[in-house]
């Protein structure tokens, strides 16, 4: 049995959990009503995240969808960089600050715990497809490869960049790091407890597969128009920014368990360490 009173204060967690978003420990709530409530809402952030993402797949290839990174009315060079890069860094002030564990604490003290991941996720869906509605294209050409063959493995390897931020999010959790995990475990009345830290597949060679999946599809163009540039050097800014920081919170959680895998392992590029003799 549960005290009510207690039922959703986050406790906070420093020897396991990964990714950051699990690093508190939480109690069900109480209310059936609430639960339902808060699975519905997990749901429909899910769905959300999963229309976007694929989206994202054609808005940077060019490819099926009705709006893609050069498509639409060119507009003039500076106040298209200055609407493009007010929008990106919106999204990067939202995921900067929603990351944060404190920020989680804080929210926590306001809403149940087990709607925090779905919060972020949505919010994140939400300001992506507005950054693609609103994006200004810059369609001018900065490089062009003309080879069938060379255009063809450019292609692949962006594909095989989505795959790896695909297949990445099921080594370690999918459903955990996109809010469903929890939403489905208050629901049944179960208490969350954070996932361990795992060194598998992928992270194995690289801290932040994830990220290193989305630089190659965002930067494997054989086409690459100014506005794609802009768009694959600002979110390549974040990415490098973004996993400063979340390596500073993974550090303080885990502590010389992290160093050593900091130690092994490289954080955005999957190459060998040079090991001292």
């Amino acid at each position: 049995m549960s005290d009510g009173s207690s039922t959703n204060e986050p406790q906070t967690e420093s020897s396991s959990g990964c990714p950051l978003h699990s690093l508190m420990n939480w109690k069900a709530t109480e209310s059936k009503g609430s639960r339902l409530l808060i699975l519905g809402f997990g749901l429909v952030a899910y769905v959300a995240f999963f229309a976007v993402i694929l989206y994202s797949i054609g808005f940077v290839a060019g490819v099926v969808v009705p709006k893609d990174i050069d498509g639409g009315t060119a507009g003039e060079l500076v106040p298209s960089l200055v609407i493009n890069g007010l929008m990106l860094s919106v999204f990067v002030v939202q995921h900067t600050i929603m990351a944060r564990p404190r920020f989680k604490l804080w929210l926590a003290k306001l809403l149940p715990i087990a709607v925090e991941r779905s919060i972020f996720v949505l919010l994140s869906s939400v300001i992506l497809a507005g950054t693609y509605w609103l994006w200004r294209p810059l369609p001018e050409v900065v490089w062009s490869v003309e080879n069938a063959m060379a255009v063809n493995v450019i292609y692949g390897i962006a594909a095989i960049g989505w795959v790896i931020v695909f297949a990445s999010t099921f080594m370690i959790n999918h459903f955990d790091l996109f809010g469903l995990r929890q939403v489905m475990m208050n629901a049944s009345g179960k208490d969350y407890h954070p996932l361990p830290f795992q060194k598998i597949w992928l992270y194995r060679f690289v801290r932040h597969p994830l990220m290193f999946g989305f630089i190659l599809a965002f930067w494997a163009a054989p086409v690459m128009s100014v506005g794609h540039l802009f768009f694959a050097i600002m979110t390549t800014g974040y990415i490098v920014f973004g996993t400063w920081i979340e390596e500073r919170d993974l550090v303080a959680a885990f502590g010389d368990g992290y160093r050593d895998y900091q130690r092994e392992v490289r954080g955005l590029v999957p190459l060998p360490r040079m090991t001292k003799k």
